[in-house]
């Protein structure tokens, strides 16, 4: 053998830190008692029997800093771990021992790659397999919220629960539930992409379906139970007995109003209630809240007795009155009619708004039909009840005109007092067609009252009567022959014309009266034209005058006439309303009283004299003609 080959045999070997054969000759000898350097190697590669890729090896934290934890598994080199696999980094400090699980023994710089998550998988890796295939129940803590679910703390490892596997219902505040403890079951499994789901639904099922079957057994009718508010909708609420669901419905949340159950109860509320019915199969459960308490219609002639003052809220408002609460589960109905004595109210929201809180009268009770009339006006004294003794009739008094209408005017005598003065009281001697010809809203007038009906709040009053009834006069003055030089044309009627025969006496001449052949005075005369008649019939019960031009030309000169022609010719009908043109002197018809009288029945109709004073507003049904709902209290 050649001596090179013999010292390259007989030189010590050895390995550098990328597994590089190195010549360990040129070490110096003297730094190492003779042998030492082969016993140091020997005990080195000793100490890396047993470690290989995959296995979990224990090792010594040497340091931790802001990303890392160094630690020393006894390898040539320190392995790295990410501080994010600790998940409480603060208890750990240098020197502890931990398991980590060896990933790959060199990368490409020389370093050890280790995992502490996969060594803590792998450590718990049984005991979750084995809970999985044995269907048992473990526990975990639940650590943050993620997309889709929650991580659940399960033996040290990162477990998923999903949203949906929760809880029987979604969970309003899901962060609340955060750091708590609950029992699992481990529903899916896989170890090569360390994936572990884990439901709590499954459970909470289980012990619902059990609860469900031991309260369906003990379930009975007028039973008190506590249950949660599971859902609300707009007619309820259903509430969770626990495993069995059962509904409040809205009429069955309080004695009083509620308009949305919402005001009553909240999701996840526990409450006390009484079952009230169920179907056979027991599927169906009525439940109610407020059979717990008293009713509160109990003993109400004692609470609230007729004629009492009552204090309350003003809760509903309709078109015939407002409802008042009295207290929880007692309303009251004040009608339109009952809030004044006096002021026509043409709607109750011009009185009260809704949570006003207003005193008023009880006026009667009707416990059968839970009905309560109530009443403002009677909180002060009926003004009507004085108005006789105040306004006897035939008093002179003045007022103001409050208000008119077409068949009269309205006069306020006092406040919340008014009178009617009916357009036929208004003159003796002129038809008056409308009452804004002689007054208008705001002037004070004087007027005499003419009759009283307290009952009917009707005080009948009138201008004419402050002077005497002067027909008895005109009788005489204006006798059937006598001729008026000159009447002023005052209305115009399909039938003839009024005329003034004086400042305050009116007639009538009939169309056939005119003398001239037409079929509407309007071809003829104007308002405010002037012409002579002659008085050829005197009404004195009807109050008429009837007068003719034709007779008052009849003794005349022919000259005369036909100067009066030439004044008042016929008009043609593209001039003025009516037919052909053919003046000439006319006889006078013995049957014009029966002309007359048709003419006046027809143009002088007026409306009934015995009219309300509530008329004096505009046209608002009678309390007695308003229909009331069956379910709210009737005003007597």
């Amino acid at each position: 053998m050649s001596e090179a080959v013999l010292d390259e045999q007989l030189s010590p070997k050895g390995f550098d830190a990328s597994g590089n054969e190195v010549d360990l000759s040129d070490f110096e000898e003297s730094y190492y008692r003779p042998g030492q350097v082969q016993e140091i190697l020997k005990d080195y590669d000793k100490s890396l029997e047993g470690i290989e890729e995959g296995q979990v090896v224990s090792g010594r934290i040497l340091r931790i800093n802001e990303k890392e934890v160094i630690v020393d598994v006894n390898f040539k080199s320190e392995g790295i771990i990410p501080i994010s696999e600790f998940k409480n980094v603060q208890d750990f400090k240098p020197g502890d021992e931990i398991d980590v699980f060896l990933e790959q023994v060199e990368d490409s710089e020389g370093q050890i790659i280790l995992s502490k998550s996969r060594a803590d998988f792998l450590r718990v890796w049984d005991r979750i397999y084995k809970a999985f295939e044995n269907n048992e129940t473990v526990e975990g803590r639940l650590l943050r919220r993620i997309k889709g679910g929650v991580v659940v703390d399960l033996f040290g490892v990162d477990a998923f629960l999903p949203g949906s596997q929760i809880d029987l219902r979604q969970i309003p505040d899901m962060d609340a539930i955060i750091g708590q403890t609950f029992r699992f079951r481990v529903i899916k499994v896989n170890k090569a992409r360390r994936n572990i789901v884990v439901s709590r639904r499954v459970i909470l099922e289980e012990d619902r379906s059990a609860m469900r079957e031991k309260i369906l057994a003990e379930l009975e009718k007028q039973q008190v139970r506590e249950g949660t508010v599971k859902n609300i909708t707009d007619f309820g609420a259903f509430i969770d007995l626990g495993g069995v669901d059962g509904l409040l419905h809205i009429t069955d949340m309080s004695w009083g109003r509620v308009n949305h159950p919402s005001e009553i109860v909240a999701i996840g509320d526990k409450l006390k209630v009484k079952v009230l019915d169920f179907n056979e199969n027991k599927e169906r459960i009525s439940l109610g809240l407020k059979q717990l308490s008293e009713h509160p219609w109990k003993g109400i002639e004692e609470k609230f007795p007729e004629s009492s003052r009552v204090r309350g809220k003003i809760v509903s408002i309709t078109d015939y009155g407002a409802f008042m609460e009295l207290e929880k589960g007692i309303e009251g109905l004040i009608h339109i009619s009952e809030m004044s004595w006096t002021q026509h109210i043409k709607h109750p929201s011009k009185i009260v708004g809704i949570g006003d809180i207003v005193e008023a009268v009880v006026l009667k009770i009707d416990k059968d039909n839970q009905k309560i009339s109530l009443g403002f006006k009677q909180l002060e004294p009926d003004p009507w009840e004085r108005v006789p003794g105040e306004f006897p009739i035939g008093t002179v008094v003045n007022g103001k005109v409050r208000n008119i209408a077409a068949f009269g005017a309205f006069v306020e005598l006092k406040e919340g007092v008014d009178g009617l003065i009916h357009i036929s009281d208004m003159s003796w001697t002129k038809k008056i067609n409308h009452p804004g010809e002689l007054l208008k809203k705001g002037d004070t007038v004087e007027v005499k009252v003419l009759d009283i009906d307290p009952e009917k709040r009707r005080i009948s009053l009138g201008i004419k009567q402050l002077s005497e009834d002067p027909w008895e006069v005109l009788s005489q003055q204006y006798q059937v022959g006598t001729e008026i030089p000159e009447c002023e044309v005052a209305r115009i009627l399909d039938r003839g014309i009024v005329v003034n025969c004086s400042e305050e006496v009116e007639g009538f001449i009939p169309l056939n009266q005119l003398g001239q052949d037409t079929n509407h005075p309007s071809r003829i005369y104007k308002v405010g034209d002037k012409t002579p008649a002659k008085v050829i019939e005197f009404d004195l019960d009807g109050r008429k005058i009837v007068l003719s031009i034709a007779d008052y030309f009849n003794d005349k000169e022919e000259n005369v006439w036909f100067e009066y022609l030439a004044l008042y010719p016929v008009k043609a009908t593209t001039e003025a309303k009516g037919g052909k043109a053919k003046p000439k002197k006319g006889d006078a018809e013995p049957d014009a009283q029966k002309e007359v009288a048709a003419e006046t029945a027809a143009e002088e109709s007026e409306p009934q004299k015995e009219t309300s004073v509530n008329e004096s507003e505009e046209a608002t049904p009678a309390a007695e003609e308003i229909p009331l709902a069956e379910e709210t209290p009737s005003a007597e």
